[in-house]
C-alpha cells in the first residue's frame, strides 16, 4: 500500500508527516466529535446519516459549524483523499470536527476545524465473521446516561479500557452496561438480541450510541417484515436469546458465538448481512 493522505481543515498532507496543530483541543481535551465511515467501491457510504449525527454532536458540544459543512462538502473532500491515496475499493474514513485551537478547559473560541483521514480496508463489501465472537461483560466502568451519550465524542477512555480488558481475558469484545445493569453496547458496537425471530436492541433514551449501522439494520429488518423492539437488555436476556449480534459502520454485522456458557446461532445475522450488501450494491450501481 502506498502513502495515504489527510485533510487538516483544507490542507492536504501525507499521513507520514506531522498533521495536527500544537495545542489541538481534540488532542489535549478530547474536545470534538468524529465519525468512522465505511468506503465501498472507492466511495463513502451512508454519508448523509454520518454528517447529520456529526453536526448534531458538534451542536450539543457548543461547537459552531459553518453552513458549508454539508454531506456534499465532506463527500467531495473524502473522495479527493481516496483518489490521491489510490483507494478504489474497500476503505475506511475518520472524519472529525473539533473546537478551534486556544484556551484551556475554557475555550477561547467555539469555532470549528475539520480533519479527515482515509485508509484501505481488507474487504470491499460487508463480510460476516466466520467464527462467532466470544464476549462477556465489562464491570470495571459503568456507562452513565447524559446528553452526550448518543454521539461519538472523543471522550472514549471507557471504551479503550473495555477493549484492553477484553484482550487481557482472551475475548473478542465486552458488553458495557449502566449502573442498573442494563447492557447498552460493546467497546465498539451497538447490540441486537434475537428471540423467536424478534429483534431487541437498547433504546437511544437509555444512553446507547445512536449508531448509523444500528439505524440501518432496524430499517432493513422492518422492511423484511421482522419485528423490532427498543427496550432494556439485561444479562438474563442474553442467556435466553437465540442469537446476539453487534453492529458498527465499518464491520456491518458481527455475530456473537458465545456469552459465558451460552452458545448462539447466526441465522438472522446471515440474512441481514445479505440484505445489507444487496442494499449497498444497488445504491452504488445507481
Amino acid at each position: 500500500m502506498g502513502v495515504c493522505y489527510i485533510n487538516n481543515n483544507g490542507t492536504i498532507l501525507p499521513d507520514s508527516s506531522p498533521t495536527i496543530m500544537p495545542k489541538n483541543r481534540s488532542y489535549m481535551y478530547g474536545d470534538g466529535v468524529f465519525e468512522t465511515i465505511r468506503i465501498m467501491n472507492g466511495s463513502p457510504i451512508n454519508i448523509e446519516n454520518h454528517i447529520s449525527r456529526l453536526l448534531k454532536g458538534a451542536e450539543v458540544l457548543g461547537i459552531q459549524t459553518p453552513e458549508f459543512y454539508t454531506a456534499s462538502f465532506f463527500q467531495e473532500r473524502i473522495l479527493e483523499l481516496l483518489k490521491k491515496s489510490g483507494i478504489t475499493k474497500g476503505g475506511r474514513c475518520r472524519l472529525s470536527v473539533d473546537r478551534e485551537v486556544g484556551g484551556t478547559y475554557l475555550p477561547k473560541s467555539n469555532d470549528s476545524n475539520f480533519y479527515i483521514e482515509v485508509e484501505e480496508y481488507g474487504a470491499n463489501y460487508f463480510e460476516l465473521n466466520a467464527k462467532g465472537l466470544e464476549i462477556d461483560i465489562y464491570s470495571d466502568i459503568k456507562l452513565h446516561k447524559n446528553f452526550l451519550s448518543n454521539y461519538k465524542t472523543k471522550s472514549c477512555l471507557g471504551y479503550v479500557m473495555a477493549a484492553l480488558n477484553a484482550k487481557e481475558r482472551n475475548l473478542d469484545d465486552l458488553f458495557l452496561s449502566d449502573v442498573k445493569g442494563n447492557i447498552l453496547e460493546t467497546s465498539s458496537s451497538n447490540i441486537f438480541v434475537v428471540s423467536n425471530g424478534v429483534l431487541y436492541t437498547p433504546g437511544l433514551d437509555e444512553g446507547c450510541l445512536a449508531g448509523t449501522m444500528r439505524m440501518q439494520i432496524i430499517n432493513l429488518a422492518l422492511k423484511c417484515g421482522m419485528k423490532v423492539y427498543e427496550c432494556s437488555i439485561l444479562p438474563q436476556n442474553l442467556l435466553a436469546a437465540d442469537e446476539v449480534f453487534i453492529t458498527n459502520a465499518v464491520r456491518g454485522i458481527n455475530w456473537i458465538g458465545s456469552y459465558r456458557t451460552k452458545k448462539f446461532s447466526n441465522t438472522m445475522a446471515r440474512k441481514l448481512i445479505i440484505s445489507l450488501n444487496e442494499f449497498w450494491r444497488n445504491k452504488l450501481d445507481n
